[in-house]
């Protein structure tokens, strides 16, 4: 069932958690997937660095609609990979960079597409291309000061860090301004040790952050 992309972007940033998926295999990809859905995820990202990603994709997504959990593609460096990943039923686009071709495509078929971006002219081109979140990356060399700054000039940008948040600094993210958070790596590790169980309790740790941190806002 096609999910209106208003509803989809609430949904992000309702949940305030993007859980990045980066895997050695499909298996491995899809026990992460399921233990970040039990630890309650809004979101999760299957990047194309994985292996049979698409068909990742495809199983995460029928499987996961009675769960009422979102599933993306991440690493989307192009239209073709774009369109790859929207067949197989991916709700949202994540990409390191802009590609213009590539916001076209997602804005066409009413998917949203989240372009990294490190500089404010990079945050404004990604908007004028119709970027519905733009991914501040890599999130562990631009810092939650970045994204407090950035909003100063541009208070009407919706930015959501990856790569680098971790359970210390999430709530410094989210009160900077940040409408949602991407976590690969600091949320996963487990996965390389056979410790799927770990992944549910951080998934579990990252939403009571993301909600404090909120309600300090307050």
């Amino acid at each position: 069932m096609l999910i209106p992309k208003l509803k989809i972007l609430g949904k992000i940033v309702d949940s305030g958690l993007v859980a990045v998926v980066r895997a050695e295999g499909s298996e491995q990809a899809a026990r992460i997937a399921d233990a970040c859905a039990q630890g309650g995820v809004g979101a999760i990202e299957i990047t194309f660095t994985v292996p049979g990603a698409a068909a990742v994709i495809e199983d995460l997504v029928r499987r996961d609609a009675a769960r009422d959990i979102l599933i993306g593609a991440g690493t989307v460096l192009d239209p073709e990979t774009a369109r790859t990943a929207i067949l197989a039923g991916a709700q949202f686009v994540v990409a390191p960079s802009l590609n213009s071709n590539t916001a076209r495509l997602c804005n066409r078929y009413q998917v949203p597409y989240m372009p990294g971006a490190g500089t404010v002219r990079e945050i404004v081109e990604a908007m004028e291309c119709g970027a519905d979140i733009i991914k501040v990356f890599p999130g562990e060399n631009l810092g939650p000061a970045f994204v407090k700054a950035v909003r100063g000039p541009l208070p009407h940008a919706c930015l959501m860090p990856s790569g680098g948040v971790s359970l210390e600094n999430v709530g410094a993210w989210i009160q900077a301004g940040c409408v949602a958070v991407g976590v690969g790596g600091n949320l996963t590790a487990g996965a390389k040790r056979g410790d799927f169980q770990s992944i549910a309790d951080l998934v579990r740790q990252f939403i009571a952050k993301i909600r404090q941190a909120r309600e300090a806002q307050h």
